[in-house]
């Protein structure tokens, strides 16, 4: 049975009393940021639980953790911290637990309507990876791009390929994204030329966000992977394909991805997604003993796009080849440090279906199958004025654990 608060939370609600995601909000009336959690409609604020003495319980009770504009000193505070924390809520949450409950100016000043907040970038990112797990996405995209040569690279089935991208760059749900401008050589020109994109794309994935950090020089085994992830978040890795398809080559992409990188507000702690691990794509060869897991690693989270009114993607994180702690473990293999806040993508998620492909360049078949939108218009690419809208969920028996919403409107630009 789903656990029951005293907080009033639909069935359908992303935020229920098995979820409880970390965020960093502001009064739209003014005031500082602050750390909170979502709980159906509203914001609890943890720093006036922690003021109020309710979190006394917790180690990290009293540290001002709460009062911060980002979840980097929470999240450096480590497992134990995070999941006494998690108990803490989830007791004075509870439907028949009167501590919060009966106490309405403590009520009234703790559980704020989200309607009445601004959602903050949650965390300082120090780095960001992007990884290219999705067999499938990988598979079409070599499709394309090789239609002579096997799709994929010899090394791709053999460990986790990423690239390193801008931590500068990455936005909060609901940033405007202006069109990037950049070199271009279609294959009829000559010569190169300046200009906007003009086959813009978006990028469906999930993200883990770092908690704690490791030492230079010092590897994170596979089997401690997952003590480092604080949670996730739904990652949209805007793309300029035209732009990439002239820069790529030696080094891979650099201005056709480093522009935006857009997240989602919400940051879904990975106690929250226990129930819903699985197994990910086999694995074939099996993969070298450091990426060995002792457990299955993929969660089953459904991820959707839409874009205007029309949802055109439908797919599952469970398509993923490499999972996240396969991911994490090849990052630091080679003595790589993690730091509080380092977010690491999952790449594209695709899964074996057209409607599950995870982006434009899959979906439109790198622009030679257009699709259609609810007004009627079609789509090779993003336009001036679209907006992108995902969203990702693990569906449970009479609860849902959401992640909110990555959205973005596509701003004109000029050279």
């Amino acid at each position: 049975m789903p656990l029951q608060s005293f907080v009033s939370i639909t069935p359908d609600s992303d935020f229920p009393l098995e979820n409880l995601p970390y965020g960093v909000f502001r009064l739209r009336s003014g005031g500082t940021a602050r750390v909170g959690v979502a709980i159906g409609e509203y914001v609890l604020d943890l720093a006036v639980l922690d003021e109020a003495g309710l979190l006394a319980s917790t180690p990290v009770a009293g540290q001002g953790l709460f009062t911060r504009d980002s979840l980097n000193g929470f999240m450096a505070a480590g497992p134990a911290a995070w999941q006494a924390v998690r108990n803490t809520l989830q007791r004075l949450l509870a439907a028949d637990e009167p501590t919060l409950r009966d106490h309405q100016p403590l009520r009234d000043a703790a559980l704020i309507r989200q309607s009445e907040v601004e959602l903050l970038l949650p965390v300082q990112i120090g780095d960001f990876t992007d990884f290219y797990s999705s067999l499938y996405h990988a598979t079409n995209t070599g499709k394309m791009l090789r239609p002579d040569s096997p799709p994929l690279y010899p090394n791709w089935r053999h460990m986790p390929v990423a690239y390193h991208g801008r931590a500068s760059t990455v936005v909060v749900s609901g940033t405007p994204i202006r069109r990037p401008c950049g070199q271009i050589k279609p294959s009829r020109s000559p010569e190169p030329f300046f200009s906007p994109s003009r086959a813009l794309d978006f990028e469906v994935e999930l993200a883990m966000v770092i908690g704690v950090g490791s030492e230079l020089g010092v590897p994170v085994p596979i089997a401690q992977a997952e003590e480092h992830i604080f949670g996730f978040v739904i990652l949209n890795d805007w793309s300029a394909r035209d732009i990439q398809g002239w820069e790529y080559q030696p080094l891979g992409p650099f201005l056709s991805k480093n522009f935006a990188t857009t997240i989602s507000p919400w940051v879904v702690p990975l106690a929250a997604l226990e129930p819903f691990r699985c197994s990910g794509e086999p694995q074939d060869p099996p993969p070298l003993s450091y990426l060995q897991p002792p457990r299955p690693g993929h969660f089953d989270v459904t991820l959707e796009v839409w874009l205007n009114d029309t949802r055109i993607c439908q797919t599952n994180a469970r398509h993923l080849y490499w999972s996240f702690a396969q991911q994490l473990a090849h990052h630091t293999v080679n003595g790589c440090r993690l730091r509080p806040g380092d977010l690491m993508g999952s790449g594209t998620i695709s899964g074996p279906t057209k409607e599950s492909r995870g982006c434009l360049f899959e979906l439109t078949w790198r622009g030679t199958e257009p699709i259609q939108l609810a007004d009627g218009s079609t789509r090779r690419w993003l336009e001036d004025g679209d907006t992108v809208t995902m969203r990702a969920w693990a569906q449970g028996d009479g609860y849902r654990i959401g992640f909110g919403e990555a959205t973005g409107t596509i701003v004109a630009n000029s050279p």
